[in-house]
C-alpha cells in the first residue's frame, strides 16, 4: 500500500521521482505528491486522484533541484484530499516528511505537539513536528529521537532544507528499500521502482534508521550505533514492469504463466535421485522428520495457494495441516511449539499480518519456511527457511502468475517432505516429476485458444451473481476465481466447497446466478457431477472447466472451458487459467480498470 520515492545526488530529480511513482502505481493510490529542494526551499506539490494529474501541475510548474521525495497515498487517516496527501512539512516548512504506514499514537503526540500548526488530518504530519521539536542542528540524532516515541508501523522518509546533501530513512513494520551507486543514493518502498538507476540495493532492517548522501549509504540501529547494510544485486530488469505489447499487465502476466511455472521447475528436479531440490533452503531432512503438524499462514491469494498446498502436504507428507487467515491467526491462542512447521505465504513478503503470525510462531519454538517472490523482504529475512518463487515482478494488483507459482512451489514442497519422511518412494516420486513436467505446455494450450472464455464473459458480464464451486485440490481454484472476478469486475462472487451447496448456497440457485464449477478429471469428478446436476436440475446458469475429452459435462453445462488432462495434484494450477482470463475479459468488456481495481493494494503492510 502506498509508494515511496526518494533521491539524493546530481541528477534532475523530478524526473526520477515521477518515474519512480509511476513503477509504483501498482501498489494502490488515490492521491499523489512531490517535493523538491531547489536551493533555497522546499517545494512542493501534489494532488488527489490518479498520478496523471500531478503529472499535469508539474509540467506547468517544473521543480528544479537534485534532492526530493515523491509518495503515492492510500488514504487511512483523513479523505481524499490535496491536504491530506503527502508529502507532508513542519511548521517552518524547513522539514519535509513522507510516510507508509499507521502511526498509533498519534492522538498522544498530537496533544503534546498542539502548538504546532496542522495542516492536515493525517498522522503522518505529526512525525513531521515531532522531528522539528527534536532538531537542534543534527538532523540524524532529531530522526532517531523522534522515532523512538513511535508506536505502528512506519517507513518515513525525511529531508531537511538545512542539510541538502543527505535525506534519513526509518522502518518498522513496513518495506523500505535503499538503492545504492557511486554518485547517487535512493530510497524505494518497493525495489523494482529503484531498477531504472541501480540494481545493487539493501532492505532497511527492522527497526534502523538510514542516512543516505551522494558517497554512499550508513545504517544505524535506534541507539545510535552503526550496523551494517546486506546488499544484493536484483535480477530482474527495469524492462519485466513494461507490458510489452498486451493492453494490461494482467494480462501479460496471465500469458507468462507456461513460462514461470516451467522456471519453478528448472533445476529442482532431480530425476535421477527423485527428489525436488531447493537451493540454500535453510531446513534440512532432520527438521522435517521432526515435524507433527504444520499451520500455513496466509491472506488473500496465497491463502488459496495454501489451500491447495495443505492438500498436497496430507497427501505426500501424512501430515496434518491448517492452512490459516494470517489475520486470525495473530490474535488467535495457536499451540505452537517445536515440533510445529509454519509456511508462511506471501507474494511480496511484507504482508502485516502475515509477518506477524511469522513472529508469534518463532517466539513459541515453532520453525518458520516462507514461500515469497521478493528476496530481502521481511518475512524471508525473519523465517528460518525460503523457498524464493520465479515469478520475477508482478504489476496487475490482482496476482495470476505469483498464484500459480506459489502453488508450485508449495505442492513440490509437500512432495519433497513426503519423499524426506518416508512416505512416498522414489518411483512414486519419478511419477509426479514426470507429470509435473506436462503443465507449462498444458497452460499453454489454456491460452492459445480463449474464444469461448470471451462468449461466457461477454453473456454474464451483466445482472448475474457468481458461484464457484470445487472439491479438494480445486476448493483453492473456486476461492481463486471468485476472488480474481470479484477483484476486478466488481461482480458478487462467491467460492464454496462443492459439498456444502446443499448446507445452504443451493438456495440461491436461479436466472440470475451463474454457477462456476471446477470439474477436472480426479479423485471427486463423480461428486462435482452430481454437484453440477444439482444446480441444473434447478434450472441454474452453469459454467463448467473440465478435463478435455470429458463428453458428460457438456450435457449438464451451457459452457465448458476446457483444460489438458494433468495429474489431479496440478490440476489447479492449470484449473484457475481459464477463470483468471475469465474475470479479466470480463472486467474488460464492463470498462473496468483491470490492473489497479478500486480500494485495492498490491501488498497490505498495514492492518
Amino acid at each position: 500500500m502506498c509508494g515511496i520515492i526518494g533521491y539524493v545526488g546530481t541528477k534532475e530529480v523530478l524526473p526520477i521521482l515521477m518515474g519512480g511513482l509511476r513503477l509504483l502505481e501498482y501498489r494502490g493510490y488515490d492521491s499523489a505528491g512531490v517535493v523538491v529542494f531547489d536551493g533555497k526551499r522546499f517545494r512542493v506539490e501534489k494532488a488527489p486522484g490518479k498520478l496523471q494529474v500531478l503529472a499535469s501541475r508539474v509540467a506547468r510548474k517544473p521543480l528544479e533541484g537534485t534532492l526530493g521525495l515523491g509518495h503515492t497515498r492510500w488514504a487511512t487517516h483523513g479523505g481524499v484530499t490535496e491536504a491530506n496527501a503527502h508529502p507532508h512539512l513542519s511548521c517552518d516548512e524547513r522539514i519535509a516528511i513522507v510516510h507508509n504506514g499507521i502511526i498509533e499514537n498519534y492522538v498522544e503526540l498530537k496533544k503534546r505537539l498542539r502548538r504546532h500548526k496542522f495542516r492536515s488530518e493525517t498522522d503522518t504530519e505529526i512525525v513531521a513536528h515531532l522531528v522539528e521539536e527534536k532538531y537542534s542542528g543534527d538532523p540524524r540524532a532529531a530522526v532517531l529521537a523522534a522515532v523512538r516515541e513511535l508506536r505502528g508501523a512506519y517507513a518515513l522518509v525525511i529531508a531537511f532544507a538545512r542539510h541538502p546533501d543527505r535525506l534519513y530513512g526509518a522502518r518498522l513494520n513496513a518495506p523500505l528499500v535503499v538503492g545504492l551507486d557511486s554518485t547517487e543514493s535512493l530510497l524505494a518502498s518497493d525495489l523494482h521502482a529503484l531498477l531504472p538507476h541501480t540494481r545493487r540495493v539493501a532492505p532497511v532492517e527492522e527497526g534502523r534508521v538510514v542516512e543516505l548522501t551522494r558517497a554512499g549509504v550508513r545504517s544505524f540501529d535506534l541507539d545510535g550505533r552503526e550496523q551494517p547494510l546486506k546488499p544484493f544485486e536484483v535480477e530482474w530488469s527495469a524492462e519485466a514492469a513494461e507490458k510489452s505489447g498486451y493492453s494490461h499487465f494482467m494480462l501479460k502476466e496471465i500469458h507468462e504463466q507456461a513460462d514461470t511455472t516451467a522456471q519453478e521447475l528448472q533445476g529442482r528436479l532431480d530425476r535421477a535421485r527423485n527428489e525436488v531440490v531447493f537451493e540454500d533452503l535453510g531446513l534440512d531432512r532432520a527438521d522435517f522428520r521432526r515435524v507433527r503438524r504444520v499451520v500455513i499462514a496466509a491472506c488473500g491469494t496465497s491463502w488459496h495457494a495454501g489451500t491447495a498446498t495443505k492438500y498436497g502436504i496430507e497427501e505426500f507428507a501424512r501430515l496434518p495441516v491448517d492452512c490459516a487467515l494470517a489475520s486470525e491467526l495473530r490474535y488467535g491462542d495457536y499451540p505452537f511449539d517445536r515440533h510445529t512447521l509454519m509456511l508462511a505465504f506471501s507474494q511480496s513478503g511484507e504482508t502485516a499480518d502475515t509477518l506477524a503470525a511469522v513472529r508469534m510462531a518463532r517466539e513459541a519454538g515453532a520453525k518458520v519456511l516462507a514461500i515469497t517472490n521478493i528476496r530481502g523482504s521481511s518475512i524471508a529475512r525473519e523465517s528460518d527457511a525460503v523457498v524464493y518463487m520465479r515469478a520475477r515482478l508482478e504489476v496487475g494488483v490482482a496476482a495470476t502468475k505469483t498464484y500459480t507459482s506459489q502453488m508450485m512451489c508449495g505442492l513440490l514442497l509437500g512432495m519433497q517432505m513426503g519423499r524426506w519422511r518416508g512416505m512416498i518412494t522414489g518411483a512414486h516420486m519419478g511419477v509426479l516429476m514426470k507429470t509435473a513436467l506436462q503443465v507449462p505446455g498444458a497452460i499453454q494450450r489454456v491460452l492459445e485458444d480463449v474464444a469461448e472464455i470471451k462468449r461466457v464473459a461477454e453473456r454474464f458480464k451483466k445482472g448475474y451473481d457468481f458461484m464457484y464451486i470445487g472439491r479438494r485440490y480445486n476448493l483453492a481454484t473456486a476461492y481463486e476465481g471468485a476472488l480474481k472476478m470479484k477483484e476486478i469486475s466488481y461482480l458478487h462472487a462467491e467460492g464454496y466447497g462443492a459439498g456444502e451447496m446443499k448446507h445452504g448456497p443451493l438456495a440461491l440457485v436461479d436466472d440470475h446466478l451463474t454457477t462456476l464449477a471446477i470439474a477436472p478429471q480426479g479423485r471427486v469428478y463423480e461428486k462435482m457431477v452430481s454437484n453440477i446436476q444439482q444446480v441444473a436440475s434447478r434450472k441454474g446458469h452453469v459454467v463448467s472447466v473440465g478435463t478435455d475429452g470429458d463428453a458428460l459435462l457438456p450435457t449438464m453445462s451451457e459452457h465448458v472451458l476446457w483444460i489438458p488432462a494433468v495429474a489431479e495434484v496440478w490440476s489447479p494450477v492449470v484449473s484457475v487459467v481459464p477463470l483468471q482470463l475469465l474475470a479479466y475479459y470480463t472486467a474488460v468488456a464492463l470498462g473496468r480498470d483491470v490492473d489497479q481495481p478500486r480500494n485495492l493494494a498490491k501488498s497490505v503492510t498495514v492492518e
